[in-house]
């Protein structure tokens, strides 16, 4: 359902290009990003000062390393309008410099960092490193990612390219509002197939112009990057810009649909030709990345198809051998993020951790790996040099900041404070690791997150947070929405329990969840909430529960087995009934996978005992239902069943229905009523 958000430097500009796709662009709005004197005074988070926290995206360090370009996104929530700027840094620390004032995205060193590329108003420009010098690249349109050849006189956008007839062409019916069906996977988390596929061009660039573009992938019904979330990471250059390596999954509407077999393609810029690197393999292949030298390439692998949180592993690929070799076999943590180092000898990744993202490398001779980073906090690396590693960084109490890392001692330095304009007026809580033993002995780590000026001499109210995924990491992410922080602040202990499916702890404790919804995950949260609950310092009598995706299925069924435990629920986007669920929902490899199958087989998969609705006769809790419209990873009916349920029982219980929104309410004055009705609900109950 969620899968990992660890949030890459490419990664997190997609994420800001996509919580802003329903806002107005505008450099004309007035942009109040300072704190007002109520804020200062008030001192802690609030839904608004969520929204003038400035939104670090793309982090591209130049190529001698001294400077680091990245881009903020500001927020005006009285228009929602929003404005993306890009700025440089140097890498040892100091003030950071705005390059552009009328909107800039998607920054690239070129010309040997003599130059930089990036997009404005859906166009292509250069500039100079100071920001001078801006001109526009010409013959350049309607494209959406891109990058500029090694050798600066190639580049590859994608765009997309209309292939299907719509039924309004097929019956010369121009304003038929309709659809056609005739194959699965028709829509996909947030959007209904457009009748149209992302492409990868390739043309001749001289810094001025583009010339001669060709569609590599002509004629082809497929995708690059693969849908839904289009990462650019999915795309390289071959450092000598004779080669692009793309990701591609060649399959279309019901084998698409119960598949996650992608593959790594390798274009020949000379002759024309497609090589699979992948074949072999029948899980997902993706984000590959030449050597220094060109002679290998690296990719991140699964094995088993129709596995989406299957053990990412780290493939290489030998160009002079013709051979591929997992690199990290016997390593039972993910591999992600690869980084090459300058000498090609170790490659540098990121890896979810025991509640942490952090930062490792591998040794390509010996096979050794080694843990660099360590602190909480989650690390995403996108330069490593001979003496330093430039990375994302954030934690539960910082969004997305710029650091820098020795290679040989891991010491890190935050170099950037794009958001002092809050963190100097506002506290936040303290962050505690915490274990405990499970019903049956095993080893459960859980983060709990304590509200400012924390006294234990008093008795405060809990929140179990019940993550998504099911798989993926509990780690020390920021989120703009479901912000431990914003809890804290409102006088809750914040309980968010490393249960079983969660990834950084082994393939054991990742895969047990698959098939056992219902079992041995919901009584870890049983466990976390137990023992804290016990604490001296937490009510027994003032508990809730509150998830999404996941989490909200995990609400769902917690309503149903709980036992009293609770005293107010908040399910988010969840499953409820899951037969129904199997019937609209488009990732089909998922509920085959974790729920075993289609409820029509005979004998029925055990995971369908597991469906909230079959318990909904026990609920007792007060909860609050939240649901976007336009979700199709578990499409809105899931609430309103459950919504239903819990009216027709007498249970007090709240629908909140966005219409504009999808699996994240992403909007800013949709999220910030999304807070204000979070609170209300619990402090109704819980104060």
């Amino acid at each position: 359902m969620n899968r990992f958000y660890l949030l890459t430097a490419s990664f997190i500009m997609m994420l800001i290009s996509y919580s802003c796709q329903e806002t107005k662009k505008t450099e004309k709005a007035d942009f109040s990003l300072q704190l007002t004197e109520q804020e200062k005074e008030g001192g802690i988070m609030t839904p608004e000062i969520l929204w003038k926290f400035r939104r670090m995206g793309n982090i591209c360090p130049a190529p001698d390393g001294k400077k680091v370009l990245f881009t903020l996104t500001d927020y005006n929530l009285d228009d929602q309008a929003r404005r993306t700027n890009i700025y440089s840094i140097p890498t040892g620390g100091g003030d950071a410099m705005q390059l552009t004032q009328e909107g800039g995205s998607s920054p690239s060193w070129i010309s040997n960092g003599e130059k930089i590329a990036f997009t404005n108003g859906g166009s292509l420009w250069t500039m100079n490193p100071d920001g001078t010098g801006k001109k526009k690249i010409e013959n350049l349109a309607e494209f959406e990612i891109y990058s500029v050849s090694p050798k600066d006189n190639m580049i590859y956008f994608t765009r997309r390219v209309k292939l299907d007839q719509t039924p309004n062409e097929k019956h010369d019916m121009p304003l038929a509002n309709m659809r056609i069906i005739d194959d699965l996977l028709y829509r996909h988390w947030n959007y209904w197939h457009d009748y149209s596929y992302s492409h990868i061009f390739v043309a001749a660039f001289d810094g001025e112009s583009v010339t001669g573009e060709k569609d590599i992938m002509e004629g082809e019904n497929y995708e690059s990057p693969t849908a839904p979330w289009f990462d650019g990471r999915e795309i390289s250059w071959s450092p000598d810009g004779s080669k692009i390596a793309y990701t591609c999954k060649k399959l279309l509407g019901k084998e698409a649909a119960v598949s996650t077999n992608t593959d790594i393609y390798l274009y020949n810029l000379e002759d024309e030709s497609v090589t699979n690197l992948s074949e072999s393999n029948d899980g997902f292949d993706r984000y590959p990345v030449f050597s220094p030298d060109g002679s290998k390439i690296a990719w991140q692998s699964q094995e088993e198809d129709g596995y989406e949180s299957d053990l990412e592993r780290l493939f290489i690929y030998n160009f002079a051998e013709n051979s591929i070799s997992w690199a990290s076999k016997g390593w039972d943590y993910n591999v992600e993020n690869i980084i090459w180092y300058p000498d090609g000898g170790k490659i540098y990744f990121s890896s979810p951790y025991r509640g942490t993202a952090q930062i490792f490398n591998i040794d390509l001779n010996s096979g050794a790996i080694k843990q660099i980073s360590n602190g909480k906090y989650d690390y995403s690396p996108v330069s490593v040099g001979d003496d330093i590693i430039i990375a994302g960084i954030q934690s539960m109490a910082m969004p997305t900041e710029v650091a820098t890392v020795s290679v040989t001692s891991g010491d890190m330095s935050i170099i950037s404070s794009v958001n002092s304009h809050i963190f100097d007026h506002i506290k936040m809580g303290e962050t505690e690791e915490r274990y405990i033993k499970t019903g049956d002995d095993k080893d459960l780590q859980m983060w709990i997150i304590y509200p400012p000026d924390f006294d234990s001499s008093k008795k405060y109210p809990a929140l179990l947070y019940c993550k998504g995924g099911p798989q993926g990491p509990l780690g020390q992410s920021w989120s703009y929405r479901w912000n431990y922080q914003m809890m804290a602040a409102n006088g809750y202990i914040v309980v968010a329990p490393n249960r079983r499916g969660n990834s950084g702890f082994g393939s054991e404790w990742r895969e047990q969840i698959s098939g056992d919804y219902g079992g041995k995950n919901m009584q870890d949260y049983l466990d976390a909430i137990d023992h804290m609950a016990a604490q001296p310092f937490i009510d027994e009598e003032r508990l809730g529960a509150v998830g999404a995706s996941y989490g909200g299925y995990s609400v769902f069924y917690l309503a149903g087995i709980h036992e009293g435990r609770f005293k107010a629920l908040i399910a988010h986007c969840g499953m409820f009934n899951i037969e129904s669920w199997y019937g609209s929902t488009e990732e089909l490899w998922f509920p085959n996978k974790d729920v075993g199958g289609p409820y029509w087989e005979k004998p029925k998969p055990v995971g369908y005992n597991y469906s909230p609705h079959l318990n909904v006769d026990k609920w007792t809790a007060p909860i609050l239902i939240i649901v976007g419209e336009h979700d199709y990873r578990i499409p809105y009916t899931q609430s309103m069943e459950a919504f239903t349920a819990a009216q027709m029982n007498g249970v007090p219980s709240r629908l909140l229905f966005f219409h504009d929104e999808t699996h994240f309410v992403t909007s800013p004055q949709n999220a910030v009523i999304w807070q204000r009705e979070f609170f209300e609900w619990l402090n109704t109950y819980l104060k």
